[in-house]
């Protein structure tokens, strides 16, 4: 019986994506091919043939291929910021896919990383796009051209409700290329396009067997920046998509994009907000648009939480109506912290590859116990670090089949999967095939299911256990992927147990705070002068007084018009953060950002900003040549955290 232990953690280079074209090119190679040429891209690997559309029937009506430019007179990319508005369902199945593409919206750095900045329909424009997305512990970067299927000159697949808005048609495109055709995007789980959107451990919870705080869970997940959908099951095909007299529709998938809570008659009320990605068809009970409950709420809750038009497809609800009609929540997380708790975790995430092959390491579930125990693939985990309460370990495993999406083409759909953990015996490195026989399991998934992933979380005591990953069914060949996430409870330091980073800033202010132990506006200026000033890859002209009064008003939270310490550290981490915004947007590596980089630098810092109000930044910030340099930069930050915070 094999033994596997080939656990690995994620590589420092798993940040650059891997450029999938076949001919090895990069995006910038191509689209710089296509610019000297003076030709538009025209993408070999996905061309606009019927393939790339269907992979089990011939197309069914004349669709043709078409660039935004011969749709629109004036196609954009992104019009006004990319939101969850900009998602409106057309003709193909993926509704699971729209709901991710919405959460992943209200997430502006992950939103940053699966849409590389510095592609318009301006200067630049060749007719090539490209996205990244997370498969299997590493990001992948995949060029499409712009070429879209459409009937009678409208877009028959996702789009936008601005008509010359293009970024969630290729974005949709791209992960059609990645899956092999758009065929293959008929059907799925939300949780996973937000996984291959962020990289993320998921989870899933039923609504009916939650937990008594779920609300709180959600809540705190949504606060972490973790992405959230919902879904009604079905019991026959016949329905789903089926409306219910209550505006809800089976075996749909909808985003979840807030949670809050009011008063309402002296009682406090959860409430839930949803989108439909079809950007129509709503909730029509309480606290539905336009229901009396919004009557008896403050006028302020109500302007703050009624933002939203009528019928565009998103809406509020009860929580208990909420947990009464929808089956699953899906959460995914960016890492697996206990979303349940107030605890931080530091947490260990391992991949482990492996294949389930026919007379190897296929043995099927355990109903099948001598296949079982002869053929299951084993993986080795040693738990050590406890949580400090219970002296029990936190551990999170998912298991992921690999490419089945892909595979359907060749009659290939998801198989059935799950696994289960069992305690290793005490000084033996191999186990023989009654060890099974005998050992119930310490834990295992609740059931097996045809599902790319099944994920569980687990509390199990320290010692060496036995993963065994199965189909349901054994002889049933696939490859799969095990993430393993191990967490320790990560204490507050004391000041004495301070980190190397943390020491150096409290000797730098030290330095510069003198008797007082605070920093005052003139200390702050010469400081940053003298650090950004040493930076050799941005340019930089020295901040004025303004800028730094501007700093202190956003960080000073007692009001003493100087900077503590706590504060201090607090700014310190806004700025690597700005530091590596700039440098992350300034594509072509010269220290100063184009007014286009700005743009996108705002949108990834969460600074939602209509054009003209975009327009009169990039006036007031550039040079003659558009161009605006770090210091400029950061004073526009700091202004606009400053007034966003007001």
């Amino acid at each position: 019986m094999p033994l596997q232990s080939t656990l690995s953690g994620k590589g420092s280079d798993q940040n650059q994506a891997l450029d999938t074209q076949s001919d090895g090119k990069s995006f910038e190679q191509l689209r710089r091919e296509c610019l000297q040429k003076g030709v538009l891209f025209e993408d070999p690997d996905f061309p606009a043939t019927g393939p790339s559309l269907f992979y089990s029937q011939s197309v069914p009506v004349n669709i043709e291929w078409k660039r935004p430019k011969e749709l629109c007179s004036n196609p954009k990319f992104i019009v006004g910021g990319a939101d969850r508005t900009d998602i409106c369902q057309g003709q193909l199945g993926d509704c699971w896919l729209l709901a991710a593409i919405a959460s992943l919206t209200l997430k502006s750095d992950a939103m940053a990383r699966v849409i590389p900045a510095d592609q318009d329909f301006d200067s630049r424009y060749a007719g090539i796009f490209h996205f990244q997305f997370w498969q299997h512990n590493r990001w992948l970067d995949v060029v499409v051209d712009d070429r879209l299927p459409s009937v009678r000159n409208k877009l028959i697949y996702l789009h936008s409700a601005s008509l010359n808005e293009f970024w969630s048609a290729l974005l949709e495109k791209a992960y059609a290329k990645l899956n092999g055709s758009y065929e293959a995007l008929k059907g799925g789980s939300t949780l996973e396009a937000m996984e291959d959107f962020t990289g993320g451990v998921g989870e899933m919870y039923e609504t009916k067997n939650s937990p008594s705080n779920l609300f709180t869970i959600m809540k705190k997940a949504l606060d972490r920046g973790s992405m959230m959908g919902c879904s009604i099951d079905i019991t026959s095909s016949a329905e789903s998509e089926a409306k219910t007299t209550t505006g809800l529709v089976k075996g749909h998938a909808y985003s979840i994009t807030g949670l809050e809570e009011v008063s309402f008659r002296g009682q406090t009320v959860q409430l839930v907000r949803i989108r439909n990605p079809w950007g129509q068809v709503e909730w029509n009970g309480p606290w539905s648009d336009g229901s009396r409950e919004w009557d008896y709420i403050g006028k302020a809750d109500k302007d703050r939480l009624q933002q939203i038009s009528s019928d565009d497809g998103e809406f509020w609800m009860e929580f208990g109506d909420f947990k009464k009609n929808y089956d699953k929540v899906e959460l995914c997380n960016m890492t697996p912290d206990d979303m349940a708790s107030d605890r931080k975790h530091q947490w260990e995430v391992n991949m482990m590859e492996g294949n389930w092959i026919r007379g190897s390491t296929a043995g099927g579930c355990r109903n099948f116990i001598g296949d079982y125990t002869r053929f299951s693939s084993l993986f080795k985990l040693n738990l050590k670090e406890t949580d400090d309460d219970d002296h029990q370990c936190s551990v999170v495993i998912a298991l992921m089949q690999k490419n089945r999406r892909k595979l359907r083409k060749e009659g290939l759909d998801l198989e059935t999967i799950g696994f289960a953990v069992y305690q290793a015996p005490e000084g033996e490195d191999h186990v023989g095939k009654d060890f099974f026989r005998y050992n119930p399991s310490k834990a295992r998934s609740k059931t097996y299911i045809n599902m790319r992933e099944v994920s569980e979380r687990f509390r199990l005591a320290p010692g060496n256990y036995l993963l065994v990953p199965t189909t349901f069914q054994p002889h049933t060949e696939a490859d799969f992927v095990i993430l393993f996430g191990r967490g320790t409870t990560r204490h507050r330091c004391a000041p004495e147990e301070e980190t190397n980073e943390e020491k150096g800033l409290r000797r730098l202010f030290e330095q510069l705070a003198g008797d007082d132990q605070a920093i005052s506006v003139w200390e702050l200026q010469q400081m940053l002068n003298g650090v950004l000033s040493r930076r050799k890859e941005i340019k930089f002209d020295g901040l004025s007084l303004s800028t730094c009064h501007s700093i202190i008003n956003l960080m000073d939270v007692d009001n003493t018009g100087m900077l503590e310490f706590q504060e201090f550290k607090v700014f310190w981490e806004k700025m690597k953060k700005w530091i590596m915004l700039f440098l992350s947007f300034d594509t072509d590596r010269q220290g100063r950002m184009s007014s286009y980089e700005l743009r996108s630098a705002l949108s990834a810092a969460g600074m939602r900003l209509n054009n003209q109000l975009l327009q009169l930044i990039c006036l007031r910030f550039g040079d003659a040549n558009h161009e605006i340099d770090f210091d400029d930069y950061l004073t526009c930050i700091v202004r606009l955290e400053n007034m966003f915070s007001t």
